[in-house]
């Protein structure tokens, strides 16, 4: 007979593409189980690291209150770091030769850096450069750079000023202050993140009160006196 068999073929073909939609079915909720559970895994990994990041983060910039000395005629540390460098330059601002300590600032070093003495701000200039490692000191020849001077309020027509240096990693320099601002010793002036160098410039009269290799402490420890 004509036909014979269609329908049951018919209802076969109905029974497997039913039969495989329930298989793809299976497979795709078997391989999204396993995408969930990747999925979860990863959330929590990438949830650790937030946290290692953001302890990191508020660890590094912190900012404690600086216990200012209160002996006139002291210049303070600008920065936490290590003293590297101590010679002698020429910084026109300060009108000629003066002394220069130069303080190495690593990444685990507080990055906020305090004015060396009380004063106006009469100078602030950024010169852009390189980003080489703030490891060398003599990266202040060439890396980005602001200068901030200061007319001392402490010793009348004395100046002093204050190179922030950037470095490989810390390519931001950040200043609180602006032209004329009066400051106080120790108070907070700017930000340089992660590891970086600041420079102290001081009149020549000045007697160094650190030595290489010291660990100073933005706005306590005392770089040097006037006579």
């Amino acid at each position: 007979m004509k036909h014979a068999g269609e329908a049951r073929r018919a209802g076969f073909k109905i029974i497997g593409w039913t039969l495989i939609a329930i298989c793809v079915m299976a497979v795709m909720g078997f391989l999204g189980k396993i995408f969930a559970e990747i999925m979860m895994g990863l959330s929590l990994f990438l949830f650790f690291v937030w946290v290692l990041l953001a302890i990191f983060t508020l660890y590094f910039f912190r900012d404690p209150e600086a216990r200012v000395p209160a002996t006139p005629r002291r210049a303070v540390a600008p920065g936490h770091g290590k003293v590297d460098l101590i010679d002698q330059c020429h910084v026109p601002f300060l009108g000629g030769p003066c002394h220069r300590i130069s303080i190495f600032l690593s990444v685990i070093d507080i990055h906020v850096q305090n004015a060396p003495v009380a004063g106006k701000v009469t100078l602030l200039t950024h010169t852009a450069g390189q980003f080489l490692s703030a490891i060398n000191s003599d990266c202040s020849n060439h890396n980005e750079n602001v200068l901030i001077g200061f007319d001392s309020t402490e010793v009348p027509n004395e100046r002093i000023a204050l190179r922030l240096i950037a470095g490989l990693i810390a390519r931001r320099i950040v200043p609180f202050v602006k032209l004329d601002d009066v400051v106080a010793r120790g108070e907070r002036i700017s930000l340089i993140q992660f590891g970086s160098r600041c420079d102290l410039y001081l009149p020549l009269d000045y007697q160094i009160m650190v030595k290489l290799g010291d660990h100073v402490v933005g706005g306590e420890t005392i770089m040097a006196a006037k006579p």
